[in-house]
């Protein structure tokens, strides 16, 4: 039986692990199972990223390069876009990305392509999982059929599941091996079996009745917060429009001990889960009629935060006698969170193309980002890219405006403080202790 046998070349710690895309998601979760001692082969399509992990070298913040080498001294870890090699690996995990188009609905190219891949070289006694977000019914309705096209069997040529990623990149706290792992099957021998697996790297397995179940789960989990962070959103402007301190607020309804979770504002939501996973969700519930009005109205309120806080940047402009147009404004972070590189729906990106679309003289500095691109198609200000500025005296003085959009710790803000003549922060990066004594005009969200 191929649960049997997947089961004991799981336990005895034989089976080829294969993961398809080495990004944030694949290439933490393949060095994981490569440091229990298991043999690993990563997937790309991008032969410079298959190249740098052959070379020892990582490039995501969250593995280090020192893992990677003693993956590679072990004999352990491999590389490739020679995806023929798939027909060695007993698993087979998909960690594609899962965009979506600009009519907001799920792209799922990646995911048909690794599908395209696996189907190739399928063979008898493989375990297949889905990590890639994705909406309910993707792994049975879209992967099944393709496996099967074959002539394979479920359950008895093939076994095939879902697990999200819960990656949260940049967090020092929660990684692969210490968050706990959702896995639903297509049939319980598929579910038994990857829970398995996943109890080799993970601390807790949470395995449900389907894989549907589990592709729901992640999606409930990151429009929970979309939806929180819509309401933070708003009432940071009704707080603005009230004159209250937006931040005092949510510090004093955090000290309630039960009933009450804290959701900050921001200049909007970005990365590769919170702005995608919710369209997911609601382009589901349309398919069978369902309207989700929650889902709407979070989306309604957080894709109109980049033009709140270029209002706010133009009224702090006007009070002090100058017009957006022409005036120098320095964006502090364009990442869409603290620490870490990643670009993905950065609503920095939206101000900074609707300022420019303004007339502003735009630079930037984010020591995790050298070059800012735009997609000319969808851009209404200048399209042209952008470089990262050393953050000189010079540069911060000579600003008319500076705008926190991500809070980088190792960036001096007490400095900036004392240099820049007005700071829009977003983020509630500068302190009281930051902003006392300072000359600097602060306007906060």
């Amino acid at each position: 039986m191929i649960k049997d046998t997947l089961t004991s070349s799981i336990t005895e710690k034989n089976a080829v692990i294969g993961v398809i895309g080495l990004g944030y998601v694949g290439l933490p979760l393949i060095v994981e199972f490569c440091l229990k001692g298991y043999q690993g082969i990563g997937f790309e399509v991008d032969k410079k990223k298959a190249d740098s992990i052959n070379a020892g070298e990582s490039y995501i913040v969250d593995v280090s390069g020192e893992n990677v080498q003693k993956c590679l001294a072990d004999g352990k870890l491999s590389a490739t876009t020679d995806f023929s090699l798939l027909a060695k690996c007993d698993v087979v995990i998909i960690c594609v990305p899962t965009p979506l188009r600009k009519t907001k609905d799920p792209d799922m190219s990646y995911i048909i392509a690794a599908g395209e891949e696996i189907q190739k070289y399928l063979r008898k006694g493989q375990l297949i999982i889905l990590e890639s977000t994705t909406y309910p019914g993707t792994t049975d309705e879209v992967l099944q059929p393709m496996l099967e096209e074959k002539g394979f069997k479920l359950d008895e040529d093939f076994l095939l599941a879902f697990s999200p990623e819960r990656v949260d990149p940049g967090n020092p706290q929660f990684q692969t091996h210490n968050i706990p792992k959702v896995v639903g099957g297509v049939s319980p021998d598929s579910t038994e079996v990857a829970s398995l697996l996943y109890a080799q790297i993970v601390n807790e397995v949470h395995s449900v009745s389907s894989a549907r179940v589990a592709e729901a789960c992640k999606l409930w989990e990151n429009t929970f917060r979309a939806i929180n962070i819509g309401m933070a959103n708003e009432m940071a402007r009704l707080c603005n429009t009230l004159g209250i301190d937006t931040w005092e607020v949510v510090r004093a309804a955090a000290t309630k001990p039960f009933g009450f979770m804290p959701f900050y504002p921001g200049p909007g939501i970005g990365g590769h889960c919170i702005p995608l996973d919710p369209h997911y969700l609601s382009w589901k519930a349309r398919q069978h009629g369902f309207d989700s009005q929650f889902i709407s109205l979070a989306e309604q309120v957080n894709s109109g935060m980049p033009a709140y806080v270029v209002k706010l940047v133009s009224t702090a402009l006007n009070d002090v006698k100058k017009a957006v147009n022409g005036s120098k404004i320095l964006i502090l972070g364009v990442a869409y969170k603290k620490d870490i590189d990643d670009m993905r729906e950065s609503p920095a990106l939206s101000i900074i193309d609707l300022l420019r679309s303004r007339g502003a003289d735009l630079v930037y500095h984010d020591p995790f980002v050298p070059e800012v691109t735009f997609d000319h198609a969808y851009t209404i200000g200048d399209a042209e890219p952008l470089y990262n500025k050393d953050l000189t005296d010079e540069l911060v003085k000579n600003s008319d405006c500076v705008i926190i959009c991500t809070e980088h710790s190792n960036i001096d803000y007490k400095r900036i403080c004392e240099l820049a003549p007005l700071i829009v922060d977003t983020r509630n990066a500068l302190s009281p202790d930051v902003r006392n004594g300072s000359k600097a005009k602060v306007v906060r969200l």
